[in-house]
């Protein structure tokens, strides 16, 4: 049973630590850098982190989540550049699902936690053009592709569940 919540600090070391085993730097398609400190930074700043854990608690997955203007990634921003989204829209991301967990259905429980915890309101995110099974995912979810930008030398798509 997959079970979900909003992350407290005590959480910042296990979702720290997961994100970090997915990152670039170590063959996974997260950008960034993910320290402990600046998860439980994010959380401080009261920018929700949904994750997954499994009925021993063991971490599943992570979702976060930021307002429009409070993230200035330079991804991020070349996000909302291509597309701004919607007046209470939101930014979706990054999300990661333990690679031991993938295909159980980690995501579509994160996803139904954050539409609970932003009812009616929009996400938008990103991902790189050449990471399929996160885009084909994301459009299972019901999101759709609604701009596309390059950063870095990569092509990016923007996905949003807005209208």
């Amino acid at each position: 049973m997959i079970r979900t919540s909003l992350a407290t600090a005590s959480d910042a070391d296990a979702i720290s630590a997961l994100l970090e085993a997915n990152s670039g730097e170590r063959g996974g398609m997260l950008l960034g850098q993910w320290p402990r400190e600046a998860i439980e930074a994010h959380i401080a700043r009261g920018h929700p982190i949904v994750i997954a854990a499994d009925e021993q608690g063991s971490l599943l997955g992570a979702l976060l989540t930021s307002e429009r203007g409070f993230d200035d990634a330079p991804p991020v921003q070349a996000m909302l550049k291509a597309w701004p989204g919607g007046p209470d829209a939101y930014v979706y991301g990054p999300v990661c699902v333990s690679q031991d967990a993938r295909g159980l259905g980690v995501l579509e429980a994160l996803y139904a936690k954050l539409q609970a915890t932003f009812p009616g309101r929009d996400a938008i995110l990103f991902i790189r053009e050449d990471n399929p099974r996160s885009l084909k995912a994301h459009l299972r979810l019901g999101m759709r592709e609604v701009a596309r930008y390059e950063f870095g030398g990569k092509i990016f798509i923007v996905l949003s569940d807005g209208p």
